[in-house]
């Protein structure tokens, strides 16, 4: 089993940064997310608290080995469940892969918390894990494989959040202006 985590904050207030988590995608800096479906959302009338359940749909550059040895395609799907809580102001996503499930698991853990009234932060796991205990080697070799991509696609996920929440943060400026 191998881990990544990160954690940094956003120049942003909390509410900000949970409107921008559902507009992050599509974004040309994480081109390989191509598809998001809402599966269920629902507010729960006693919490408040607001869960959401989507299917991302990705596209990797596979490497021609994994694709030999465990078959399959460079479409990939991923299951994400988020919970955003108002009254405590904080916001969690779980993610899991869906595609290739019975070769490797990636369960991914974001949580967004209020840091002052300007400023969020911003913390992000993942445990991955192949499921081949016949070859530790190759099961090795995926899993370093896979959080390098984790690790390559999480670096694009901030670089492309970033430029969602100057987005968003410039329009609200800008309306702010008009009004």
């Amino acid at each position: 089993m191998h881990f990544f985590s990160q954690a940094f904050d956003y120049e942003h207030p909390w509410s900000h940064v949970v409107i921008g988590m559902w507009h992050k995608y599509p974004n040309p800096k994480c081109s390989h997310v191509i598809s998001i479906d809402v599966v269920d959302r629902s507010v729960d009338p006693k919490t408040g608290i607001i869960r959401t359940e989507r299917v991302l749909g990705c596209k990797q550059k596979t490497p021609t080995w994994i694709v030999k040895l465990f078959g399959g395609s460079e479409d990939a799907f991923v299951r994400e469940i988020s919970f955003v809580d108002p009254a405590t102001q904080n916001a969690t996503i779980t993610s899991v892969n869906l595609s290739l499930s019975q070769f490797a698991t990636c369960y991914e853990r974001i949580q967004y918390s209020p840091l002052s009234t300007s400023r969020t932060q911003f913390s992000q796991t993942a445990e991955i894990q192949a499921r081949m205990t016949l070859w530790r080697t190759a099961s090795d070799g995926l899993e370093k494989w896979l959080v390098q991509r984790f690790e390559q696609n999480a670096h694009l996920g901030k670089l492309g959040f970033t430029d969602v929440l100057r987005t968003l943060w410039e329009e609200r400026q800008m309306q702010r202006a008009h009004s």
